[in-house]
């Protein structure tokens, strides 16, 4: 009886505990939480951004905040797209007030007074050097004479209309342009020229065509037989390669229309992986050929193109601005500089702001209006100084660790980690992987992104000091480029010599490192070598032949 009554209060107490956890109560509780606001994460934004996206945000803010506006007054992006020609013919605009200098253009001056007289003194009178011009240049072209004035106030009425020159430079032509303009002269049915134009569209940006043909004729509702036939058409297009379904057919296709498509060519188009190992042994046994054949062969392989379509790309480099320029100081330090180039020039203008909110004070919509674009402005004008400083910090650190790297080459660059430059400046990993991405820094040694001094560290075979990543893989090039045809070195050679000199390093780290920079092995290298040997030999020896 006693435990049931037990078990009844039990069960009493915890029903009551579940009905108060599910009442409604009002209690105040003090707490903190991080709250990520849209400003804070676009000022995280800025921090990664490259020169040009960060001046084409600005452009964006100050097209839709008034109280913002460029430093010179002109949109850094506009100024990047304007042409050469109507950079200069701004900046031959002369200021107010001088007339005297700047109205007449440069025929009126050449033909004055006192350019005549100019001319027959210093004997440069070309009068009598064409004499069979004897119209004036001015009447030449009348009507194009004035198209090309810079200055305003021309006789012919054109106030000051300019043209740039890159309006009239032709544009290039794609791959794709240059194939459809060449299928009317190879296909007169309607049916073809939409098999061509199909396969055309399929190509990729080397040339090559990856498409099923099975697949495609049935899309198209037509057979095999005639979708093959079109494109044998196709592979005769210039760029000669094109339409080709792999490597061996490309440079097929090349040799065939150079004529030198021929049975011991064709097998070693049809053995490239032999040619890759650089087993020219084996490749002498399948052609059919002597060394001096298969030489003659190889220099013939060298000159086609394996992607004929890349001559056609239309993509133009972008020069790289740096953010930070680092130069030696008098006193034997480094001093370290934002790149003015790449900081953004916009103010904050109060005055105008000033001005509006007299107008406005009686339209509270126009004045909270105004009070958020205020607020903005400042917010931004503060998150690219904060910007600023944190690339200084960042570089600066990074300049004070990496001062052996600056005097003597990549081999002394440190190994350095992010954590080393956070703890350094007081900041947190995650900032200084955001500044560091997608920056430059413009040393004496050459231009270098800020992740290119961040290495893994390689231990020291003596207990010294650690190694960097980056610098043992220079000493392993450098290794390789020194060695001769007799004395090859192997990666258990890189190995001893290495940790002679005090790195203490794995083989098979040794075995990636060298597969990274593309360097093939020291048996692929023995056999490139030889060939070279022989192929500077014979050649020497036909040259001795001819002179003899």
């Amino acid at each position: 009886m006693a435990r049931l009554k037990e078990t009844l209060a039990a069960e009493i107490s915890r029903e009551h505990r579940i009905s108060m956890a599910l009442s409604a109560s009002l209690r105040l509780r003090q707490s903190q939480s991080l709250v990520i606001t849209p400003q804070l994460m676009q000022s995280i934004q800025l921090l990664q951004m490259t020169h040009l996206e960060l001046t084409q945000f600005i452009a964006q803010e100050v097209e839709k905040n008034p109280l913002l506006e460029f430093l010179n007054g002109e949109d850094p992006v506009s100024a990047q797209d304007r042409g050469p020609d109507e950079a200069i013919a701004l900046a031959a605009d002369p200021p107010d007030g001088i007339e005297e200098a700047g109205q007449g253009d440069l025929y009126d001056s050449a033909t004055s007074s006192s350019g005549e007289r100019l001319s027959v003194e210093l004997d440069a009178d070309f009068a009598n050097v064409f004499p069979d011009d004897t119209v004036p240049q001015r009447a030449d072209a009348p009507e194009l004479l004035g198209q090309w004035k810079s200055m305003p106030g021309a006789e012919n009425g054109d106030h000051g209309e300019r043209y740039d020159l890159d309006d009239f430079v032709a544009c290039r032509k794609t791959l794709t342009e240059g194939l459809v303009e060449q299928l009317p002269f190879a296909f007169h049915a309607h049916t073809d020229r939409l098999i061509a134009q199909h396969l055309i569209d399929q190509l990729d940006d080397a040339g090559y065509l990856h498409a099923d043909l099975g697949e495609t004729a049935a899309r198209l509702g037509t057979t095999s037989e005639d979708v093959m036939r079109v494109l044998l058409v196709l592979q005769q297009f210039d760029p000669p390669g094109v339409f080709a379904r792999t490597l061996g057919e490309c440079l097929a296709i090349q040799l065939r229309a150079r004529d030198r498509l021929d049975p011991a060519m064709d097998a070693l188009v049809a053995n490239l992986e032999l040619l890759a190992r650089r087993d020219f042994a084996s490749l002498k046994k399948i052609c059919g050929v002597d060394e001096e054949d298969l030489i003659d062969m190889l220099a013939e392989i060298r000159k086609l193109d394996p992607k004929p379509g890349t001559s056609f790309e239309t993509c133009v480099s972008e020069a790289i601005i740096p953010d930070v320029t680092v130069r030696a100081a008098p006193n034997g330090s480094w001093l370290v500089e934002l790149n003015p180039d790449a900081l953004p020039r916009v103010l904050v203008n109060h005055d105008y702001f000033a001005e509006i909110s007299r107008g406005t004070q009686k339209n509270s919509a126009d004045q909270a209006f105004l009070s958020e674009c205020l607020q903005n402005a400042n917010w931004l004008t503060r998150s690219l100084d904060q910007r600023a400083r944190t690339i200084m910090k960042v570089a600066s650190e990074i300049v004070r660790q990496q001062d052996a790297f600056l005097l003597h080459g990549v081999d002394h660059l440190r190994p350095l980690t992010l954590k080393i430059i956070a703890d350094a400046i007081k900041m947190h990993e995650s900032t200084v992987s955001r500044v560091t991405s997608n920056k430059y820094m413009l040393t004496p040694r050459g231009l270098f992104e800020l992740k290119y001094f961040f290495t893994v560290s390689i231990g020291s075979a003596e207990n010294g000091d650690a190694h960097s990543a980056e610098s043992v893989r220079h000493r392993i090039r450098t290794m390789i480029a020194q060695e001769t045809a007799d004395a090859l070195l192997s990666d258990d050679n890189i190995v001893d010599m290495l940790r002679e000199a005090g790195i203490e390093i794995a083989r098979r780290t040794v075995a990636k490192y060298r597969e990274a920079m593309n360097i093939p092995s020291s048996v692929q290298r023995r056999r490139e070598k030889h060939a070279l040997a022989k192929a500077s030999a014979f050649c020497s020896s036909s040259a001795g032949w001819e002179r003899g």
